[in-house]
């Protein structure tokens, strides 16, 4: 069978993202450095971002017609944000592009990829009726010259050999002047095997899919095939090991260009992991990638989704970006996976995010304050887990942090944990939003709020500890972390 299901955060969360999962801190643990290689509190200037992209796993981007297209696994639907600036897709508001009323295909709706061809966009992805063995391949064609859609159904993806077999993951390759589909699938090697079949058009697959044996380092998956083509080859990258585990990783094939992809033979496995686990940055799980291009074209990128947890989870999974570099070999080099929070360059060509951070100390990239009232925790024992490495938390009934900021809106970020309770969070001194903090496991850096949008100018961010709890919870912890700003 294969490693586990892919689920989301709830629908209604996603399209609202005005309230996202839990957060908080019980006791910090034990202190070790901060590792996001982050200015000592100097201006951030407007060409820098630091990830979370999206709450969502499974991530797609392209840059196109000015502006970055995002889609993750929603479930039920699939959704896309747009935004001109990398650095403020998170802040994006998503359109959904697509539901399905047909009850074959409209569950577990998983990881779209969408392509262009000609004057239309092709989207692809997989979806069940309520059955995980039941996932078939399906693609959507657009209906303008527009990634956002509409898009209308257009074929099943069944390679004939594989008519009706378990796909999930489809990803396309273009090679030689001709298309091939290229998915994750049952084959000899695996319940989720890379497998790759001729197209004759975008829409139609031409005969049957081979299977390619293809290393991982763990006998569950190989799952989510991505191309790159530079330097005589095509490199593809897919992903391994159940994507619960904090394991899951990138590996790496490649095949020279005039080669045929359809000879099991002509791929060269690449030795190892290329982009794997960090523990000393608190990332786990980095997998589940595709790649996109600066605006300007001059530099590539990845986007993938991995976890601030090492406990074998499917949820915590967020999208995040970084730069990648070229071998001498010509091989990519995708690096080490950065911290989440690290402070990045925006990709080249980018118009600038405008965006900036409060740390819960009081620091401040931008304009942006930070007051308590009552008696707060704090410690920098929660390390990785926490941007700078360090946090506030208080279980306190009427304690308040005030973010004080410039811009357009505010997202709050923190740790998640099982001794965390129920905050009240008011905008501007308006209504107040109960926001639950608790997670059943611990994780860094959540999101657990999103603003919404407001005017240009100051505003204020009040969270209040009420001393609640959920009934699973085992205390009334509230954590304070990061805030981002916007200012666009």
């Amino acid at each position: 069978m294969r490693a586990g299901p892919r689920t989301s955060l709830p629908a209604t969360v996603l399209t609202l993202l005005a309230l996202l999962l839990g957060l908080g801190a019980v006791q910090p643990a034990a202190a070790t450095s901060p590792t996001a290689a982050e200015p000592a509190a100097a201006p951030t200037a407007a060409g820098t971002f630091r990830n979370p992209l999206n709450t969502g796993p499974d991530p797609f981007v392209t840059h196109v017609n000015g502006a970055y297209y995002l889609t993750a696994t929603q479930g039920d639907s699939i959704r896309m944000w747009r935004s001109t600036s990398l650095g403020t897709l998170l802040s994006a508001d998503p359109v959904t592009v697509w539901t399905d009323t047909d009850p074959s295909r409209n569950r577990n709706i998983w990881a779209p990829e969408f392509y262009r061809f000609g004057d239309r966009w092709y989207l692809y992805y997989t979806a069940d009726d309520g059955v995980d063995d039941h996932h078939r391949l399906y693609v959507l064609e657009s209906e303008r010259d527009d990634p956002a859609g509409r898009y209308h159904f257009k074929a099943k993806l069944a390679p004939p050999n594989h008519a009706d077999k378990f796909a999930i993951d489809p990803g396309i390759l273009q090679h030689n002047g001709r298309l091939y589909l290229a998915y994750a699938g049952i084959n000899q090697y695996q319940h989720n095997g890379i497998n790759i079949a001729p197209m004759s058009n975008p829409y139609t697959v031409s005969g049957n899919a081979v299977a390619i044996d293809a290393a991982g380092g763990c006998p569950e998956v190989r799952e989510g095939p991505e191309f790159l083509s530079r330097n005589g080859r095509t490199w593809m990258t897919y992903s391994t090991c159940d994507t619960g585990k904090p394991d899951y990783q990138v590996w790496m094939m490649s095949l020279r260009d005039g080669a045929d992809p359809l000879v099991p033979a002509n791929w060269t496995q690449h030795s190892g992991p290329v982009f794997s686990r960090a523990d000393d940055r608190g990332v786990y799980g980095p997998g589940h990638h595709a790649f996109f291009r600066s605006p300007d074209g001059t530099e590539d990128w990845i986007v993938y989704h991995a976890k601030t947890t090492s406990t074998n989870t499917y949820t915590d999974r967020t999208t995040r970006a970084q730069k990648i570099t070229w071998n001498t070999d010509g091989s990519p080099n995708l690096g080490r996976p950065l911290a989440l929070g690290a402070t990045q360059d925006l990709p080249s060509g980018d118009p600038g995010s405008g965006t900036y951070w409060i740390n819960d100390d009081g620091r401040s990239s931008g304009d942006g304050t930070l007051a308590y009232t009552g008696s707060w925790n704090s410690g920098t024992g929660c390390a990785t887990q926490c941007f700078w490495g360090d946090d506030h938390w208080s279980d306190r009934a009427g304690n308040t942090a005030t973010f004080t900021f410039t811009g357009t809106r505010i997202a709050l970020l923190s740790v998640r944990d099982t001794g965390n309770g129920i905050a009240a969070l008011s905008i501007d001194g308006g209504a107040e939003q109960r926001v639950d903090f608790y997670g059943a496991i611990r994780t860094g850096e959540t999101v657990q709020y999103l603003s919404p949008k407001l005017p240009y100018g100051r505003h204020t961010l009040r969270v209040r500890v009420t001393g609640e709890h959920s009934a699973q919870s085992q205390g009334g912890f509230v954590s304070v972390d990061r805030a981002e700003v916007y200012t666009k």
